[in-house]
């Protein structure tokens, strides 16, 4: 059943189908932020890397469920830890362990993590005009200042305990998928102009989160100006049911009584780093909503807003 959600220059960029000021949500305070990313010193993150790479060690897994890139991929995303762009929503600090899978969960220094994800209203930077699927205000109408190109994308490179950490908001929704966050692994390659050129995929995945924590946020602002039917895991064409090994986020709120506070999303993710696999037509999918990508990609002349950081 689906859940009924009611008004509660980059050196290369290509598109692969598999078929911009700041603006304060309601309710998101600034403070909000600043909690759920309040970690982010050099110190606390290699504090958190360590322990993280500890429980890997007692918890190794088995290789994740690769499946599609989907829709929405675009090459060239910037290498920083904030995506966000100044687009408004429920912070989201996304804390991902790299390990081989195959060599007893050891951590993959050096792996690079690339993520990226819908807005609030469920668009996707480089095609800001498909259709999310239900009713929600044209993506022109957030206000922000974030670039259209290259918001909510981005890489980190997996320091030497395999540890990468991303600072977002909560991923919005679109027809006919649930929220989700689209993930690939590289390995081989380098950082240049401000992105990650060359190497192999070893890993092409999304990441989920439990249902009830999803409706929640659906109800406050920005997310409730998207109305519609919201897909719940249980009839998602991509997820398989198959928990963390499928990619389910273990979160934890900043605020128990406040979601709007944001959240902590934690998971290992286990690869073959010898393994090469592109997303590209694998797994499933699911047709793209009205409006979604069709014909060129974005210009490889579009200039980015935002500087790359490591």
């Amino acid at each position: 059943m689906t859940g009924n959600h009611k008004n509660t220059s980059i050196t290369r960029r290509r598109a692969l189908a598999v078929s911009g000021g700041t603006v304060a949500a309601g309710g998101l305070a600034v403070a909000g932020f600043q909690s759920a990313f309040a970690d982010t010193t050099d110190t606390s993150t290699d504090a958190d890397a360590t322990a993280s790479a500890s429980s890997t060690s007692s918890e190794c897994m088995t290789l994740m469920s690769s499946v599609t890139e989907g829709p929405y991929y675009l090459d060239g995303a910037l290498v920083r830890k904030d995506i966000t762009e100044g687009k408004a929503g429920v912070p989201l600090t996304l804390r991902l362990t790299v390990v081989d899978a195959t060599d007893g969960c050891t951590p993959v220094k050096g792996a690079a993590v690339e993520i990226w994800h819908c807005d609030a209203w469920g668009y996707y930077s480089g095609y800001t005009t498909a259709n999310p699927g239900g009713s929600a205000p044209a993506e022109s109408e957030e206000g922000d200042s974030a670039n259209d190109n290259t918001y909510l994308r981005g890489y980190q490179i997996a320091n030497a305990n395999g540890v990468v950490k991303f600072e977002t908001i909560f991923p919005g929704w679109y027809t006919p998928r649930t929220c989700h966050i689209h993930v690939k692994v590289h390995t081989g390659g380098e950082k240049e102009d401000g992105t990650y050129e060359g190497g192999k995929v070893n890993y092409t995945g999304q990441l989920f989160f439990p249902d009830d924590i999803a409706e929640e946020i659906f109800t406050l602002e920005p997310y409730s100006k998207h109305t519609g039917d919201y897909t719940v895991l249980a009839n998602d064409m991509v997820y398989d049911g198959g928990g963390a090994s499928s990619g389910l986020l273990t979160l934890k709120a900043v605020h128990k009584k406040d979601p709007s506070k944001g959240y902590k999303g934690s998971l290992t993710l286990g690869v073959d780093p010898d393994a090469e696999n592109t997303g590209a037509g694998s797994g499933g999918g699911g047709t793209p909503p009205s409006g979604a990508p069709t014909g060129a990609p974005p210009s490889d002349s579009a200039s980015p807003s935002a500087s790359a950081s490591s």
